[in-house]
């Protein structure tokens, strides 16, 4: 039991700092505006961890790096502890299988945030479109929107392209878990 609870522990801090860091990444990624609530309380809760690894971690063609490799340490520290914490990591053995695992789940929580940022963007539109949050979820949705607007033009003023989105994310999840099912299997 004590266990278990250490676990849930682990995850939840981990998972807040890893969805914060990605959140960051993605806001940059994209350019969207960090002036609103939901920038500044990311940058809030990540600079203190950003601002020094930029000065060790470069940028890569204009990307934040070290914002990418934070989330993905965290990640695998935070498999490390669970194992640990389970007793069924030995951590020489596990690391060539926690270093892959933890990029996948760094894809995985990708996905997952794209679904709620598709959703959340989809409610906001429909209540009230001039909320400060319309332009942070409006960049983040766009460049995946776009893929299908090429394509697939609205019917009666009604925009499919999010629902295109959040099924090829659905389809995005089953096919990172059948990667990370193969890896445990090797």
């Amino acid at each position: 039991m004590f266990a278990q609870i250490g676990q849930l522990i682990i995850e939840f801090v981990a998972n807040f700092f890893v969805f914060a860091l990605l959140l960051r990444f993605y806001m940059q990624l994209f350019r969207a505006p960090f002036r609103n609530p939901v920038g500044q309380f990311i940058a809030a809760v990540s600079n203190w961890m950003v601002l020094p690894a930029r000065r060790v971690i470069p940028g890569l063609f204009g990307t934040d790096l070290a914002t990418l490799v934070l989330a993905w340490v965290i990640q695998v520290l935070s498999m490390l502890l669970i194992g640990a914490l389970l007793g069924a990591v030995n951590i020489t053995g596990a690391m060539a299988l926690v270093l892959p695992m933890a990029a996948i789940e760094l894809l995985r929580h990708s996905l997952r945030m794209l679904i709620v940022v598709v959703i959340v963007q989809m409610v906001v539109s429909w209540m009230n479109s001039y909320t400060p949050l319309s332009p942070v979820f409006d960049a983040l949705t766009r460049p995946f929107y776009n893929l299908f607007r090429r394509f697939i033009p609205p019917i009666g003023s009604v925009d499919l392209s999010p629902l295109f989105v959040v099924l090829l994310a659905q389809i995005g999840l089953l096919l990172v878990g059948g990667l990370s099912a193969m890896i445990v299997r090797l």
